[in-house]
């Protein structure tokens, strides 16, 4: 299971969550979210993530726009080095294409706030151009981070062709029973594991894994205690 913690600002935090278990990192790439991070941001934060042997990330690097013009998201891609875009607003399939042919390399996710379960019919019409999709919950002023559940009987009978991730209200106490229910291919995070906006608590991090440890083993061998209190030194200081 692809496990996605999304909001990341601070670089050992970063770092921390990916030696924790996570697949992938995102970055808010909206500059109205209290998580707004620039493309030199995020750069500082890549630069410290675990690396394979050819010095190249071994956890995805995941760009949240909202209805973001193609040449800023491929200036973004560019200089933090991301992998997979994510498209959080009211990109159409052909602004999905474009952007998809535009950055062939590069993972393309659409995102969709589901106000009732006649929103997963629009799903359907961008099958052939996105690599993956992504369900959060609506909310009429915010596009994400919101802390609101998804109401997960709306999703309940949701299939598709493409591999999709579950979003909204995702805490470590919940996190269990949806993925049971649900089974979604991967999950996305973000205010369920802060102590406030793009500010990280390893602590629920880690009780996430804990949590999902049947399905998604921790990734490192570092002892969790010392990643945590690292991280809330830090914090304190």
């Amino acid at each position: 299971m692809r496990v996605k913690i999304c909001g990341i600002r601070d670089p050992e935090q970063g770092r921390a969550i990916a030696h924790l278990g996570a697949t992938a990192i995102g970055f808010i790439c909206v500059s109205k979210s209290p998580r707004y991070v620039t493309a030199s941001d995020i750069r500082t934060v890549v630069d410290v993530l675990p690396v394979d042997d050819a010095q190249n990330p071994v956890i995805d690097r995941v760009g949240v726009f909202v209805d973001a013009d193609i040449d800023d998201i491929q200036r973004t891609v560019e200089v933090g080095r991301l992998n997979v875009v994510q498209l959080h607003g009211n990109e159409s399939p052909d602004r999905c294409r474009r952007i998809r042919t535009a950055l062939p390399s590069v993972e393309v996710i659409k995102a969709f706030r589901v106000r009732s379960p006649e929103t997963l019919k629009d799903i359907q019409a961008f099958t052939d151009d996105v690599d993956s999709f992504l369900l959060d919950a609506y909310h009429p002023h915010m596009m994400g981070g919101t802390g609101q559940t998804l109401n997960w009987a709306d999703i309940a009978a949701f299939k598709s062709d493409r591999p999709w991730f579950l979003a909204g209200g995702l805490t470590p106490n919940n996190v269990a029973d949806a993925v049971t229910r649900l089974k979604p291919d991967g999950i996305d995070l973000s205010s369920g594991v802060e102590r406030s906006p793009g500010d990280k608590d390893l602590q629920k991090v880690a009780a996430l894994f804990q949590q999902l440890d049947q399905y998604c083993p921790p990734a490192t061998s570092t002892p969790l205690f010392q990643i945590i209190s690292r991280n809330n030194d830090d914090h304190q200081a």
